[in-house]
Order: C-alpha cells, then structure tokens, then sequence
C-alpha cells in the first residue's frame, strides 16, 4: 500500500470518527444508554434480603403453622376467596385443610411454572411438616456466600456489552452509509481516484477509534459501581471487544450495501438484530433455548461475543478455551465483508 493510499485511508478514518462524535443522538446510544441500563438493572437484581412471600391457609392452625416460617406471610382465608386471590396474584399459594378418615390432609393450590410458587410450595410443606412435629432426619446447616462473578450484575454486563458492540455498529454504519447514498455523496466518492475498499474499511477502523472510549467507560462504570470482576487476561478482553465490533460492522455494511432509504435500512437492520436480542443470551443464559435450535443460537455472533467476554471476565478463561467462538467472530467478519465488497451500491 502507497504513502497516497494510506493518506487517504487516514483521512477517510479520521472524517467517519469526527462525524460520529458529532452526532448527539450517537453518544447517548453509545456511552451513556448502556450505563443507564447496567444502572437499572443493577439495582432491580442487587443483593438484598429474600422476599417474603404471600401465602393463604384456610384454617387457623395452618396460618399458624405457615407464620412460623420466617420467608412466609401467612393469610387467613376461606377456599373461595384463596382461589381469586390466587387468580389476581394476591398470593402465591394456598394451603387447604382437606379431613380424609380422620386425619386431615393438606392440598397446595399454586401454579407451578412460577418460580416463587414453587418456592412457597417447599417452604409451606416445610412449616406445616415441622408444626406437625416432623423431625429433620439429618442435621443441616446454611453457610451463605456472596461471591463476585456470581451475582446477576456481573452476568448481565458481558451481555450489555456485547449488545451495545453490536447496536452502535450496525445502527452507525448503516445510517451513515444510507444517507450518503440519498444526498448521491457516495456517486462522487465513486468517481474519485479513492479504491472503493478504502471506504468501506475507513467504516470499520473508525468503529475501532471509536471503541476504546466506549468499552473504557462502560466497564469501567461497571468495576467501579458495581465490583463486576475481571479475571481473565484484558488484552484478551480488548481483542474479543475489537474483534466483535468489526464483526457487527462488517455486517452493517452487509446491510446497508443496496438500501435506498432510511426506513429499509431501519426495517433489515431490525431483521438481523432482533433474533440475537432474544437468542443470544443478553438477559438470561442461551442455554434456555431447547436443544434442537442450539446449534443455531451457538452460531449466531452475538452468542459467541457474549460467551467470550463471560468466559474472560467471570470465570478468567483464556483464548485457547476460547477458540470456537473466536473462530465464529472471525467468519462472520470474514463472509459479510467480503459479499458486501461485491454488492456494494454506490447510487
């Protein structure tokens, strides 16, 4: 490559990153939405005391028995009213006194795809057992632990920034390309001596400028506020997070290399991202999804951005136990690069 070509690859660089730093709308969506988010998640999942849980009994002695555990709120209540309560989620579960010859016997009325109700099902059955005069068979005790890299903040931060990776990518890349494609900047870039690769890649390098601001302040937001850890090499770290924003911008190019307008860019931009919105485990672990759609989820390039940067972060994996989702980075880099250079639309 020529001193000429690398003047020109400079300056088309440098103008995409200026141009980007100038767009109010861009730095918010950049640095400041993703803090905001870590911000409120982080305080909807942080360390707090376990809830108590709402509870009915349609007998004195069965409220009696629930109040005596210290998880439950114990209500009393006939089986008429216990089960609209259960209905408009006033409580959680019903304990209904049943005689059966003789002897009574206790029906639990809950709704067992709820995790809490199936909670309050074990810790009901638990206090009416002991209230009964029902023994541990063997001695238990509880040693709680609080560690770093267990709780949801430090889970869900490798999955904000791996969105935020892709979002600012994609959206910053397609928009720019498709607005200069309708005001005709890109039929003069065209006719200029500039190589047409050198304008695609001044996309991808800007995105890379861009990056170490914004993957500095996120993270850093997040080891100061919240303790999230960071066990594995930063280096390696740093090369997933450049790795996974060339990746998103090369696919933004992809995209954006036949739109015309705003509002088909917007609608493919929509196409390709929201399946990894849900798939890719952001929010909750993929692994969720059933088994016969994993190899797709494993595939998508959000998942193994996220997977990478948890491995690294959480539990301090290095790149060689890293190399299948490298690998997936590196072809979804690789092919969509590659097709946009030869479909590319320059009117």
């Amino acid at each position: 490559m020529s001193k000429l070509e690398l003047s020109s690859l400079y300056q088309l660089t440098r103008i995409r990153f200026l141009l980007t730093l100038r767009e109010p709308e861009a730095i918010f969506w950049i640095f400041v939405f993703p803090i905001l988010l870590a911000v409120g998640l982080g305080i909807a999942f942080r360390n707090r005391p376990p809830d108590i849980l709402p509870v009915g009994a349609t007998t004195p002695a069965l409220t009696q028995a629930l109040a005596g555990d210290k998880g439950l709120r114990a209500t009393e209540m006939d089986e008429a009213e216990g089960v609209h309560a259960l209905a408009t989620g006033q409580i959680l579960l019903l304990a209904v006194a049943r005689p059966m010859d003789g002897n009574d016997r206790v029906d639990y009325r809950y709704d067992d795809t709820n995790p809490d109700a199936r909670t309050a099902r074990l810790l009901a059955d638990r206090a009416i057992q002991l209230a009964a005069g029902q023994r541990p068979a063997v001695a238990a005790a509880n040693e709680l632990v609080h560690e770093r890299g267990s709780r949801y903040i430090d889970f869900v931060v490798p999955g904000l920034l791996g969105m935020n990776l892709m979002g600012s990518a994609m959206w910053g890349l397609g928009f720019s390309i498709v607005e200069g494609r309708q005001k005709k900047l890109l039929k003069r870039m065209v006719a200029s001596p500039m190589p047409k690769w050198q304008y695609l890649a001044a996309y991808l390098l800007s995105r890379i400028g861009l990056l170490v601001v914004e993957v500095v302040v996120f993270l850093g937001f997040a080891a100061v506020a919240f303790g999230v850890p960071f066990r594995g090499p930063l280096w390696e770290l740093a090369f997933f997070c450049v790795l996974t924003s060339v990746v998103f911008s090369a696919l933004g190019l992809l995209v954006a290399s036949r739109a015309r307008t705003m509002e088909a860019v917007s609608g493919l931009m929509n196409l390709v991202m929201l399946p990894m919105w849900i798939l890719s485990g952001v929010f909750f672990s993929a692994s969720r999804f059933p088994a016969i759609i994993q190899p797709l989820v494993r595939a998508l390039p959000l998942t193994a951005a996220i997977d990478a940067m948890r491995g690294n972060m959480l539990q301090g994996m290095t790149l060689p136990h890293l190399g299948a989702q490298a690998g997936i980075l590196l072809f979804w880099f690789a092919a969509p690069f590659a097709v946009a250079l030869r479909i590319f639309r320059w009117r």
